[in-house]
Parts: structure tokens; sequence; C-alpha cells
């Protein structure tokens, strides 16, 4: 046998990472989350596209007839940055498929500027609904404000590779996103407890849904930093 030249060992394949318990109920508690705005969202782009002539116009969805792509812009982009957004939360597809992590984060990021600049847009330019008024205005503003501008420091950090401070960004960007969501559990719960309705009964479903949001985020992000399990993943940072 040739000793002199022995047979270089194949590179191993990086060991992939399986999925926790934790990460796939988190995926799965985010899209549950989603179901209900989304289902909601799609029955509001039928009315205005494929049965517009059918729908009765009412004072609750007359404002939509006048200018409709705005609002079905905001709620195609919003369930297209809610379900792929979920899947960014699990640090096994993260490590495992660095690649997809970005591709996907490419069309998040699109996704969710359209959802927040339609909704400054809406809020602005459309006439308010019953039970609007001007504290929920001034939400509104600071809702798509706050998330655009996570989303814009998000891809920075990604291409100047400041990772953390990249998925610090885009989970307060996200949460902002998935206020529609929570505000159907605060919804529930003000009708349980007797909340009455009116303006505000209105600011308190709208504004503690994206309160608790924020709250939220701001507790996952430390979690993340301070967590001795923690390790730096390398990924390549979004291209300029």
């Amino acid at each position: 046998m040739d000793t002199a030249h022995p047979t270089p060992h194949a590179p191993k394949a990086p060991r992939l990472r399986r999925a926790s318990r934790g990460e796939r109920l988190a995926i799965l508690g985010l899209i549950a989350l989603s179901i209900v705005p989304m289902l909601a969202g799609l029955v509001r782009v039928a009315q205005l596209t494929i049965a517009a002539d059918s729908t009765p116009i009412t004072p609750a969805n007359e404002r939509f007839y006048g200018a409709p792509l705005p609002v079905i812009v905001h709620i195609v982009s919003s369930i297209a940055y809610a379900l792929l957004g979920a899947l960014q939360f699990a640090p096994s597809f993260r490590l495992n498929r660095p690649g997809w992590h970005q591709r996907i984060g490419w069309l998040i990021v699109p996704c969710g500027l359209a959802s927040a600049l339609t909704g400054l847009w809406m809020a602005h330019f459309y006439p308010w609904p019953a039970g609007d008024g001007t504290l929920l205005y001034a939400m509104r503003l600071f809702v798509g404000f706050t998330k655009t501008v996570a989303l814009l420091l998000g891809v920075r950090a990604a291409q100047t590779k400041r990772f953390a401070k990249h998925g610090a960004w885009m989970v307060r960007a996200y949460a902002l996103g998935m206020g529609a969501g929570t505000q159907v559990v605060t919804a529930i719960l003000w009708a349980v407890f007797g909340g009455g309705a009116g303006e505000f009964g209105r600011n308190v479903i709208m504004g503690g849904g994206w309160l608790i949001n924020m709250v939220i985020a701001e507790w996952v992000i430390r979690r993340r930093l301070t967590s001795p399990r923690r390790r730096t993943t390398v990924v390549p940072a979004h291209p300029a």
C-alpha cells in the first residue's frame, strides 16, 4: 500500500440544525395570528376587483372605491410580509439556509415598505371611518413611519455586516406589521370585558395591539442579546 501520498479526507458536510419545538410553535403562532386579517383582506380585495359591480357600497367601505389601488396593494403586501416574515424567526432556517434567508429578505423588505407606505397614504387621504379620530390618525402615522425607518435601518445594518442590529430592526418592523393580528385579540378582550364602542374603544383596541407587539419585540431582542446560548450567525450581507 502506498502511504507516501495519503488520500485526503473529503470535507464533512456541515451538520444541519433541526428546528426546535419552540421554533415550530413560534412560526405557527405568527401564521395563526395572521389568519383573521388575511382572510378579511382577501375578502376586501375580492370585493374591490372581481365582485366590484355586485358589492353594495356602504359607509364602511365607500372610501375604498374612489381609490382602490392603495388598499389592494396594502393588503397583498401585508399578507406576503406576514407569512414570509414568520419563517425568518426560525434560527435553524437562518443557519441552515442562509441563501434562502437573504432571498426571502429581499422579498420581505419591498413588501414591508409597500405595506407601510400605503398605510400612510390611506391614513392621510382616505376619509376617516366612524370611530376614528385624531389620536388614531397620529398612531397610524407613527406606525407607518417607524416601520419604514426600521426596515431601511435593518437593510443598512445587513449591508454593513452588523447582524445583531439587522435582526433587531427587522423584529421591530415585523412586530409593527403584525399589528392587525394582535388587534383582533385586543378587540375580543375589549368586548369580553365590556369595553364600550366609539372613538375611545377604537383607540384602545388599535393602539393596544401595536403596543403589545412593540413590547414583545423589545423582549425578543433583549432575550437574543442576553441569552448565554446565543451565537453570532455569519450571514453574507445584502448586496448594495
